[in-house]
C-alpha cells in the first residue's frame, strides 16, 4: 500500500513545528478568489446564490453522491439550518454525544430545543447506540450522531433506534467529509447531513458549511432558511437567517473539492505509516472497521499520561492537540450530573497527531519515534 503514497519531500535538514492541521491553498485558489473581487459579485440573495456558490454545491453533491446540496456560512449554521428544516423547537429534545465539539450542542439549543448528551463507544469515540436508548423521552425529535475524527458512527443500529421511536436524524459529518461506510458517503445515510469548510478540517473554504439531502422538499426547505425564509425578492415564507456562503468563500471551496480525492489519499497514506510504526506500543492507535475507510480529519490516539506527553511533543515542535478536554455536558452553559463514564475516559486520554498532506514521510516517523520514546519513559 505504501508504494501508492505519494509523500511530500522534505528539503530542510531540521525539523520545524508540525501543525496538528493546516489549511493548503495554492495559486488556483488564489486566481478564483481574485477573479471574484474583479467580478465585483462578492455574494447574492437570490434563493440559488450566485455563481460561485451554484457550481460548488454541484461538486459536491457530485462527489457525496447526493440529489441536493445546500451551502452555509458556517458548520454550525449548517446544523441549525438542518434542524429548523425538520421543525426542531422549544419543548423538544435531540441526543447528541457529549464528546464532540460545542457547536453540535449550540446548534440544538439555538433552536430552543434541549440538546440531551449521550455517552460514547470507547473503541471510536462516537455515539453509543445504547445510551441513546437510555436518553430517549416523549420529547425527544431527533439523534445527531457525531462522526468525529472522520470516525463511523454506529448507522446501522442507529437507524434502527430512529425507526422505532419515529425520530429523525441528523448526521455531524463536521469531521467527516470523505469518510466512507461500504463506499457510500458520511453524511449520505439519512435525512440531513452536514459538513464543516473550516481550516482545520480535510478542505476549507476559509468559514462555511454544508447541508446534503436527497428530499426536494427539504432542500427547497433549506434554501429559504439560509436566505431569510424569502425565495423572490422580499417575499419571506418562513423563518430563516442569513446564512449565505459568499462568493469568495465559494471560489475557493470549489477548487478544495476537486483535490480531496488526493488529499484524503495522503492523510491514509500518513495514518497508515503512523500506525505501522506505532502497532507494538503501549498507546491504543485507531483502527477502521469493517467494511469503513476514514478520511483520517484527526488521527486520535489514547494514552497513560496525556497531558504530559502533549506538553513533551508540543516542545520538540510536534503540534499534537487534545479534541476534547473537556465534554460538553460539563462546560458552564450546559453543566449537568450525567454519568457519562466512557466520555470521562476520553476525554483524559485522547491524544490527536497530524497526518494532513504536508506531513512528510520523514515527519511522520520522526513524530513516531518521538512518541513511542515518549510513552517508553
Amino acid at each position: 500500500m505504501r508504494s501508492n503514497c505519494l509523500y511530500t519531500l522534505v528539503l530542510r535538514t531540521k525539523f520545524v513545528k508540525i501543525p496538528i492541521n493546516t489549511p493548503i491553498l495554492g495559486k488556483e485558489e488564489l486566481s478564483a478568489v481574485v477573479s471574484v473581487v474583479k467580478s465585483g459579485g462578492l455574494t447574492s440573495a437570490s434563493k440559488d446564490g450566485g455563481k460561485n456558490v451554484q457550481e460548488f454545491e454541484k461538486s459536491i453533491r457530485s462527489f457525496v453522491k447526493t440529489k441536493y446540496a445546500v451551502s452555509v456560512n458556517t458548520g454550525t449554521a449548517a446544523l441549525q439550518a438542518a434542524l429548523y428544516a425538520l421543525d426542531i423547537k422549544k419543548g423538544d429534545e435531540v441526543i447528541v454525544p457529549s464528546f464532540t465539539f460545542v457547536a453540535s450542542a449550540n446548534a440544538i439549543a439555538s433552536t430552543g430545543a434541549k440538546p440531551v448528551f449521550a455517552d460514547i463507544l470507547k473503541e471510536n469515540f462516537t455515539i453509543d447506540p445504547e445510551s441513546i436508548t437510555k436518553k430517549i423521552t416523549r420529547k425527544t425529535k431527533a439523534i445527531m450522531p457525531v462522526h468525529l475524527y472522520g470516525h463511523i458512527s454506529s448507522l446501522d443500529r442507529i437507524k434502527e433506534i430512529a425507526k422505532k421511536h419515529n425520530l429523525s436524524i441528523i448526521e455531524d459529518a463536521a469531521q467527516s467529509l470523505g469518510s466512507t461506510l461500504k463506499g457510500k458517503q458520511t453524511g449520505t445515510f439519512f435525512e440531513l447531513g452536514c459538513y464543516s469548510l473550516y481550516p482545520g478540517k480535510v478542505i476549507t473554504s476559509g468559514e462555511g458549511g454544508v447541508i446534503v439531502t436527497n428530499s426536494k422538499k427539504l432542500y427547497e426547505k433549506l434554501q429559504m432558511i439560509r436566505n431569510h425564509g424569502m425565495v423572490k425578492g422580499y417575499d419571506s415564507k418562513i423563518f430563516g437567517l442569513n446564512l449565505r456562503l459568499p462568493e469568495i468563500n465559494a471560489a475557493i471551496a470549489k477548487i478544495q473539492i476537486k483535490k480531496l480525492p488526493k488529499f484524503i489519499q495522503s492523510r491514509r497514506c500518513n495514518a497508515k505509516l503512523l500506525s505501522d510504526l506505532l502497532s507494538d506500543t503501549k498507546i491504543k492507535i485507531p483502527i477502521e472497521g469493517k467494511n469503513e475507510k476514514f478520511n483520517w480529519g484527526l488521527y486520535t490516539i489514547t494514552t497513560q499520561n496525556r497531558d504530559s506527553i502533549l506538553k513533551k511533543l508540543n516542545s520538540k515542535g510536534i503540534g499534537a492537540a487534545v479534541y476534547y478536554p473537556i465534554p460538553v455536558h460539563k462546560i458552564p452553559i450546559y453543566k449537568i450530573k450525567s454519568k457519562l463514564t466512557n466520555t470521562d475516559w476520553a476525554s483524559k486520554h485522547v491524544l490527536s497527531l497530524p497526518v494532513h498532506p504536508n506531513v512528510s514521510a520523514k515527519n511522520v516517523e520522526y513524530i513516531a519515534k518521538t512518541v513511542r520514546d515518549l510513552v517508553n519513559e
